[in-house]
């Protein structure tokens, strides 16, 4: 067995379709990953995406007796196996940080994304994680206004979980350059508001250089003016933002323009934002 790091986040290292562990750097513990995007396919086509042979698109069908087995199968390895010891997990990381709805693609786009919800959240309070976990969400926001997907929220603000809501740009000539989508900026402030309501929400940004594109992106000043306006409009309602930078290749077509960010200036836009009045977390 291999080591389980941050810069290693391999989906099929259990031999599962739906269940993966992480060891994550935001989160400072094991995060347990949920994929529903199993055919690599996703809505947006971020230019900085680790996933391999992206797809625009959405989930398949979800095979939810299959996800139901093995969400269980691999707490019980986690919480009373030997699961720690066979990824050769440093001790201080031996913990349930989160279970989280991440994986290959845009989780919300799965038909039945509710009931889904619902399943994850029955098995892993019949496990008895030990507190404190989060439930959390990672979505691009862009289907928020869809009503099956807001009454998952519902179900996961019951929970305490969390929404980290992706934004890396403010502006929609910055989304079509770095996130490959048409999303307006009337539907990304409307659905970061209506995110923000219905569960808690993170305002999660990879800030880094694009190369292909440099005035589009978070490190260009008139970029962060459209954030910090974006944020403005819906502070009242949000937990916070983390601040974040590419810590693994990307495996997409422009990934020769995509360099990380270095401490300096992601610091200095942390400052922008605590400004604000919110609370920031910045990971290099």
């Amino acid at each position: 067995m291999s080591q389980l790091t941050v810069k290693d986040h391999n989906r099929d290292v259990m031999g599962f379709k739906y269940i993966y562990p992480v060891i994550s750097r935001r989160a400072g513990g094991l995060s347990i990953g949920i994929n529903f995007n199993t055919n690599n396919a996703c809505n947006w086509g971020c230019v900085y995406c680790q996933v391999p042979d992206l797809s625009i698109g959405t989930a398949p069908e979800l095979d939810f007796e299959l996800l139901a087995s093995e969400l269980r199968e691999f707490l019980q390895d986690v919480l009373h196996g030997d699961f720690y010891d066979r990824f050769d997990v440093a001790v201080e990381q031996r913990i349930i940080k989160d279970i989280a709805l991440s994986g290959n693609g845009e989780p919300t786009s799965v038909q039945g994304f509710s009931r889904a919800i619902a399943l994850i959240i029955e098995i892993v309070q019949a496990a008895k994680i030990p507190e404190p976990f989060n439930y959390v969400l990672i979505t691009n926001g862009s289907l928020i206004h869809k009503l099956d997907v807001q009454a998952g929220l519902r179900l996961f603000n019951e929970y305490a979980g969390q929404v980290w809501y992706k934004i890396d740009s403010a502006t929609e000539k910055g989304r079509a350059a770095l996130n490959h989508t048409n999303m307006s900026n009337q539907r990304q402030q409307d659905n970061l508001r209506l995110s923000a309501c219905l569960c808690a929400t993170w305002v999660q940004s990879c800030v880094f250089h694009y190369a292909a594109a440099p005035e589009w992106g978070l490190l260009d000043e008139s970029e962060q003016n459209a954030y910090v306006e974006l944020l403005q409009s819906t502070q009242e309602n949000l937990k916070g933002v983390m601040l974040y930078s590419v810590a693994r290749p990307s495996l997409q077509p422009e990934s020769a323009a995509v360099v990380s960010a270095t401490e300096e200036p992601l610091q200095a836009f942390a400052e922008r934002i605590r400004a604000l009045d919110l609370k920031v977390r910045v990971t290099l």
